[in-house]
């Protein structure tokens, strides 16, 4: 079978991506062939086409860890699904693809009232949302929680989470622009981030004991919120955009002095004050299908909305939607699709 890829020979500059065209071998016996419909674009996609993610690929790869589509053939031992049947998948890097073969252990059927789009935006953000609240947070009901980068696909999914535990949540955002959307979401309070962020976070709280943090902003913001948190509070980890490129390829020189001024605890301090620190990084869980599979039926109970899909790129676009991107100014989820034309 003929596809087209987005395919990058070397990690570097996002402007290095190129659209070619490929063979794709038939599905191995416990894989399907899918026709990609939507992708989700990630942070990782960023920062592993700029060579700045832990688990990049050292040669040609092609981006991507989220997608929907149709299935289009079946290895000799697949089941549960059949061709033709609508479904969303993850892969460990692959996904700005036309079509892809996947193990049937890593795709999950698509919702019936589901668009593509949406479905494409949903496993990575609702995944790293309840992985970081639920079993590393530990999250509590009538919790107060602050959640940076509040109007992106984790975002918006971490607070639809924390409010099945009827928390009150503080989201924190770059742009005034996006509060309506927050207001909208159901966000109690919104902190623009500005240089006087801990004074306003402290007016925000009003008296409450801050227990549980969502951080992926690093630098100073990681300090105040850090030092905002209550005993026996926790903060999650999952990200740092201040080390996110503002072009195409990173500025070495600005990553060395914001990687030397970057935050450190110290776990005597974080004993004598009772607080705790933790990171993840998602795409290791690709290694635990099971572990996977369970919290993605977990988040499915939860009966979340959709996601919310803030723009959408054709296919052929994607340099100037991973410029887009990375810039701050989406909300919601980046979509790639794929119109039948594509191939």
């Amino acid at each position: 079978m003929k596809r087209k890829v987005h395919r990058i020979e070397k990690a570097g500059s996002i402007q290095n991506l190129k659209l070619i065209e490929e063979e794709l071998s038939d599905p191995g016996n416990t894989e399907f062939t899918i026709e990609v419909k939507a992708i989700g674009l990630n942070f990782a996609d960023v920062f592993a086409l700029t060579g700045l993610y832990s688990a990049t690929p050292s040669g040609s790869f092609i981006p991507g860890l989220e997608y929907s589509g149709i299935i289009v053939k079946s290895g000799k031992n697949t089941r549960k699904f059949k061709k033709g049947d609508r479904i969303i998948g993850v892969t460990r890097f692959g996904a700005y693809a036309t079509h892809l073969n996947i193990d049937q252990k890593y795709i999950y059927r698509l919702p019936d009232k589901w668009s593509f789009e949406e479905g494409a935006g949903f496993i990575a953000q609702s995944l790293t949302a309840y992985y970081a609240l639920v079993p590393l947070g530990n999250i509590k009901k009538n919790d107060t929680v602050l959640i940076h980068s509040a109007a992106g696909g984790v975002g918006l999914y971490a607070n639809r989470i924390a409010k099945k535990y009827n928390a009150f949540t503080i989201g924190s955002v770059g742009d005034a622009t996006k509060i309506p959307l927050l207001k909208k979401e159901g966000y109690d309070e919104v902190i623009v981030r500005r240089r006087d962020f801990f004074d306003e976070l402290q007016k925000k709280l009003n008296g409450r004991h801050l227990t549980l943090i969502l951080e992926c902003i690093g630098g100073q913001i990681f300090r105040d919120s850090y030092r905002s948190l209550s005993p026996m509070g926790r903060m999650v980890v999952y990200g740092s955009a201040n080390f996110t490129p503002s072009e195409s390829s990173p500025n070495f020189i600005k990553l060395a002095y914001n990687y030397l001024r970057r935050p450190f605890i110290d776990p005597l301090s974080m004993i004598s004050e009772n607080k705790s620190v933790m990171g993840f990084n998602l795409i290791w869980l690709w290694e635990k299908a099971e572990e996977f599979s369970e919290m993605i039926d977990k988040i499915k109970a939860l009966n979340l909305k959709p996601p919310h899909i803030g723009r959408i790129f054709s296919f052929e676009d994607a340099i100037e939607a991973l410029n887009f991107f990375k810039t701050g100014k989406s909300t919601g989820k980046i979509v790639l699709k794929i119109k039948k034309s594509a191939l």
